[in-house]
């Protein structure tokens, strides 16, 4: 490898976990970015290799959120082993699933969320958690853990941003603690869909090692920034981010 491409995916990869670690969406930049050091890389090495990287970020900012946010971890930890076996799932059927038939519909969605997100200045600014049923916290744990975690291991754009979405308006949550529930959550997708790429053998270990290490860097300062900024600070950056995708996945699809 050359040394300046190896310099650059650590800075992406740093810059990755910093997006990771507040609204989701680092895989969106540094999957392009290995597809860019290495033109020849099959899409399921740069996936794996992703996850490897991703993986240990996204455990160090669900750490620090865990310590220093109030969350219900009644939903959040049954969802997080739910996305294990789901994520798994997805990833082996990752290549029978084209991924054209995702992208409209994502693209669809998260214009959508930016406009709600946009119209609705109270949402994900006051918390009403304590006054959701039983029946709708079960609801959540299924949606998040199968339904994200499928989608997160077969094709994944987005998938921290979701879980902050389905968090904030099915549990009424602020911004903050849903991004701190979407990371424990993030934890199992990430580790179902490694599992089965390291199985393949469509993991760089070497380079996902190093990415890693800046990827914690990243996440860690993050989670921190976001913790003490609120969740106004979560929801511009959630704004970003979400425009961010749709031009990513409008690129993808019509460039």
């Amino acid at each position: 490898m050359d040394v300046f491409d190896v310099a650059g995916l650590l800075a992406v990869a740093g810059a990755a976990g910093w997006i990771d670690a507040v609204v989701g969406g680092g895989g969106l930049i540094l999957i392009p970015a290995l597809l860019l050091a290495f033109p020849q890389l099959p899409p399921a090495v740069a996936l794996g290799t992703n996850k490897a990287t991703a993986i240990a970020g996204t455990t160090v900012a669900a750490v620090t959120y865990v310590r220093r946010t109030k969350l219900p971890r009644s939903v959040a930890l049954p969802a997080a082993l739910l996305a294990v076996p789901a994520a798994g799932f997805g990833a082996l059927s990752a290549s029978m699933v084209p991924k054209d038939w995702f992208r409209p519909v994502v693209m669809a969605l998260l214009v959508a969320v930016a406009v709600f997100v946009s119209l609705r200045p109270s949402f994900g600014a006051v918390e009403g958690a304590d006054v959701v049923s039983r029946r709708r916290r079960m609801m959540v744990i299924a949606l998040a853990g199968c339904g994200i975690g499928f989608y997160d291991g077969v094709f994944g754009p987005g998938t921290g941003t979701f879980l902050i979405l389905a968090f904030t308006g099915l549990l009424s949550l602020e911004f903050l603690q849903s991004s701190a529930m979407a990371k424990v959550v993030n934890v199992g997708t990430n580790l179902g869909a490694l599992s089965v790429f390291a199985a393949q053998g469509h993991v760089l270990w070497t380079l996902a090692g190093g990415m890693a290490v800046c990827n914690i860097a990243g996440a860690a300062l993050g989670a921190r920034t976001a913790l003490s900024r609120g969740s106004g600070f979560v929801r511009g950056v959630l704004l970003v981010a979400v425009s961010g995708m749709v031009v990513k996945l409008a690129f993808d699809q019509f460039g």
